[in-house]
């Protein structure tokens, strides 16, 4: 009877997953981004077609841009979540993946048998941390496996379990669902490393075990190598990651490319200073592999902000082993308090096994987020979507010029009725296709002479922008759509009179100076 009633005692993870779910589902950004629009159509198109694309489908441009289609797998799945569900499927989904994330990461860290408190809050500030890249994209993958390949590579380093054996089949999956597989080769080579110079550094029996685990790293790399190269692309992957990290003009372009802003008053720099503190006090020196790993995924973090939830998830585990020694160690009358309440919970926590109240949780929220009781959609408030609706009411002909997000959410509700000249997939466009992209919407000096190459005859831009307002007093564009997102213009040729003299009393959208 006893051993029934322990798989109803809900865990402290248990809580943690439940609190997660109603987060994200309460934060509410998964589609703040128009980026799960092209993913979407990317994915109808593979199962549609039985084909992964080679080229672009979605712009204009001739010939057709050449295209690595390096998430195919994640599209795939996104498709399959909308045709089931819509936005909501896609919603769904992602919530449920980024609730598990966290919630393995919660539990790997439960079996360092720390404080329940100090685990608690830090994985509060983790979560809080990561939310700055919570989106319903395929990059959410590689934050699930990177918890799952950091957690074998530490059973193994720390308790010798070789359960580094099923990482190239993680591989296998993660270099054709997202890009970030390379992380996994990075920490392959942390650990290696560290080992590395353990061989060289050590003596006795902590030598032969780092000799002992380079030698089986470096098999363990040598297979996922293998396994990353059953991809569409095959060796052309591997390459991916680092021509776009490579590339100065996309990285400067794209926001979440940018440096950390430690100005702002984001929960990254408290989990920063947080790290940096506790390494500076603790009296436990961290190992190579730690170094190593804290070293890179700073770096990264105050590289590009898309890079921060990586580092989040990195330091986790490093900041609480050296938190539990300060708590255990201090002799403060509070902090003892919260050690005795830790051991106490700690006791019927143990003893919580299953997963009922996170399967219970989930069947709760997927009932609350049904089409019907909740509609999830783009923000019509910040995207484009009153205007997508009059495009594809006046089917407008002829080669435009679109704002970048704007493309993406085009791509989603109107293709292929229509088809951009710029979305998110900067990678495929290249640097000089962004230059030009970039002359336009600053009105650099040789701005017109873009639109005159592409043959743009209408535009599709933000209606509180410089090249909106240029527009509006120019005498051979013209007016013909205008909200508080978007603004639509078309050139004062023959093939737009209709439009233009149906629309000669649309009013720009007023903005104060």
């Amino acid at each position: 009877m006893k051993q029934k009633t322990d798989y109803f005692i809900p865990a402290l993870s248990d809580v943690f997953f439940i609190i997660l779910l109603m987060a994200v589902y309460s934060y509410g950004v998964l589609l703040s981004d128009c980026d799960t629009g092209y993913h979407i159509r990317a994915g109808d198109y593979i199962l549609e077609n039985l084909t992964i694309p080679r080229t672009d489908m979605f712009s204009y441009l001739s010939p057709a841009l050449p295209w690595t289609a390096h998430e195919w797998l994640s599209e795939i799945i996104m498709s399959l979540a909308h045709k089931a569900l819509g936005l909501n499927g896609v919603v769904i989904f992602f919530t449920l993946v980024l609730s598990t994330t966290y919630y393995l990461l919660f539990k790997s860290l439960r079996t360092l048998n720390g404080n329940l408190w100090l685990l608690l809050g830090l994985m509060l500030l983790v979560a809080a941390t990561s939310t700055i890249h919570w989106l319903a994209r395929p990059h959410v993958f590689t934050l699930l496996l990177l918890v799952i390949w950091y957690y074998l590579l530490d059973q193994y380093q720390y308790k010798e379990k070789k359960y580094l054996l099923v990482l190239p089949l993680i591989m296998l999956l993660w270099v054709n669902l997202h890009g970030g597989f390379i992380i996994g080769f990075v920490l392959l080579g942390i650990y290696f490393s560290g080992n590395l110079i353990s061989w060289f550094t050590e003596q006795g029996q902590d030598k032969h075990s780092a000799a002992s685990k380079c030698r089986f790293l470096i098999l363990i790399g040598i297979a996922c190598l293998l396994a990353s190269l059953v991809n569409p692309f095959g060796y052309h992957i591997l390459l991916f990651p680092f021509e776009l990290v490579g590339d100065e003009v996309i990285m400067s372009f794209v926001q979440e490319f940018q440096p950390a802003n430690l100005q702002e008053s984001h929960p990254f720099k408290y989990l920063l200073f947080l790290t940096l503190g506790v390494l500076m006090i603790s009296r436990y020196r961290l190992n190579w592999i730690e170094l190593g790993l804290i070293l890179v995924f700073i770096y990264m973090a105050l590289y590009s902000i898309r890079n921060i939830p990586l580092f989040a998830i990195i330091a986790a585990p490093i900041v609480l082993k050296r938190l539990d020694a300060w708590f255990m160690e201090s002799g403060n009358r509070f902090i003892k308090f919260l050690n005795r309440r830790s051991a106490s919970i700690a006791e019927t926590d143990g003893r919580a096994r299953g997963f009922f109240w996170p399967a219970l949780a989930s069947c709760i929220f997927i009932f609350m987020s049904l089409p019907g009781i909740k509609e999830h959609e783009f923000d019509p408030q910040e995207k484009p979507v009153a205007a997508v609706e009059f495009l594809k009411q006046e089917h407008i002909s002829g080669n435009m010029f679109n704002n970048e997000e704007f493309g993406d959410y085009l791509i989603y509700a109107a293709y292929p009725q229509y088809k951009v000249f710029i979305d998110g997939r900067n990678d495929m466009y290249g640097a000089e296709h962004v230059k030009d992209y970039l002359r336009v919407i600053g009105l650099g000096s040789d701005w017109e002479e873009v639109l005159e190459r592409f043959n743009i005859q209408w535009v599709f831009y933000n209606a509180d922008s410089l090249l909106s307002r240029y527009l509006l007093e120019r005498d051979d564009w013209h007016l013909i759509y205008a909200d508080h997102v978007a603004h639509i213009y078309v050139r004062d040729i023959p093939k737009y009179e209709y439009l233009i003299e149906r629309y000669a009393d649309v009013e720009p959208v007023v903005w104060e100076e």
